[in-house]
This record gives C-alpha cells, sequence and structure tokens, in this order.
C-alpha cells in the first residue's frame, strides 16, 4: 500500500469574500450576505492562508486526519458558498382532507389542524435562518449557515411525523423538494 507523504485542500475565496484566522483556530469569513465564524482545533492539521485561499494540510496522514481533513474542507467550502450566495431549502405540504395551516411566530413554526389534531405541532426555527410560508402551503427555508438551514429544515419535516398509522396509506406531512 503507498504511503501518502501529505495532503492538501485549497479554498479558494472568490472576489467580494474576505477570510481571516486567527491564532487560536476561529476562523472567520466575510461577505455580501453577512459573517460567519467557526473554530477549527487540531494538533496535527495545519491551517493557513496564502494569495488564493485557505490551505489544509496534514503531512504524513493516517486515515483519521485524512479524513478530518476533507470535512475543514468542506466546512470552509460551506462558509464561503453561505456568504457569498446563501443556502435555501424549498418544502411542501400536502394534505388530503384537512387542510393544514401553517404559521411563523418568532423562532417556532406552527402546523395547526394536522390530520383534524386540535393541538398545533410546533418546530423550532434556529437563529440565523429566515423561514417564509407562501401559498398557503409551500415553505422557504433560507440563511448563510448550511448545519442551521438544514436543521430548521429537518425540524419542520419532523414536526409532522405520524404515529400508529400506514406511511404508505397516510402521506399528509411536509416534505423536503429541493436544496439550492
Amino acid at each position: 500500500m503507498v504511503k501518502v507523504d501529505r495532503i492538501e485542500h485549497i479554498v479558494t475565496i472568490p472576489e467580494g469574500v474576505s477570510a481571516e484566522i486567527s491564532e487560536d483556530g476561529v476562523v472567520t469569513v466575510n461577505g455580501p450576505k453577512g459573517s460567519l465564524s467557526r473554530t477549527f482545533v487540531s494538533t496535527f492539521i495545519e491551517m493557513f492562508q496564502d494569495g488564493s485561499g485557505i490551505t489544509v494540510r496534514v503531512d504524513v496522514p493516517r486515515r483519521k486526519q485524512r479524513a478530518l481533513a476533507g470535512t475543514w474542507n468542506a466546512h470552509l467550502s460551506n462558509m464561503v458558498k453561505g456568504v457569498s450566495d446563501g443556502f435555501t431549502y424549498n418544502l411542501k405540504a400536502f394534505y388530503s382532507h384537512f387542510p393544514m395551516t401553517l404559521a411563523v411566530n418568532g423562532d417556532i413554526f406552527n402546523v395547526n389542524n394536522y390530520f383534524g389534531e386540535r393541538v398545533p405541532r410546533a418546530a423550532k426555527i434556529l437563529s440565523g435562518v429566515n423561514v417564509k410560508v407562501s401559498n398557503k402551503t409551500e415553505i422557504t427555508v433560507s440563511g448563510i449557515d448550511k448545519e442551521a438551514v438544514g436543521q430548521t429544515a429537518a425540524n419542520i419535516e419532523r414536526c409532522t411525523t405520524i404515529k400508529n398509522r400506514d406511511r404508505r396509506v397516510f402521506q399528509d406531512g411536509i416534505y423536503l423538494l429541493n436544496k439550492e
């Protein structure tokens, strides 16, 4: 088996986006949509900034070190994409008999009249995420942090899970249509 002596991932930073690496491992990325910061701490992975972007480097990596370097690369790429373009998830509510009503109240997403239930179901909206309801059934979740946007969409989708019924027959709920 061939042993690799160095792994390098380069995250390019486009025009209008700036990145800073502090001494304690906090990376701050600023762009037209906002600012994101995240802590990257490891004893064996080096991260430094050069002219074209941020370089993540591991010398004589083992399997877990190589995997962690790839994870850091993905996190940095998501941060750069988030502050330049943002992330948008589109969901849609489907129902057959009881029309559900959807509402956003601060940081809580409410689903009323789901399967004719009297108690509304609720999902938590994480900070920094915008949720909009349009046409009574279409939900748009957007923001600059990919993890927060994805978790909010999952919370909304999960709040309409049904129990003790056949999922093949009772298909009412809120489902993810696409990610942008």
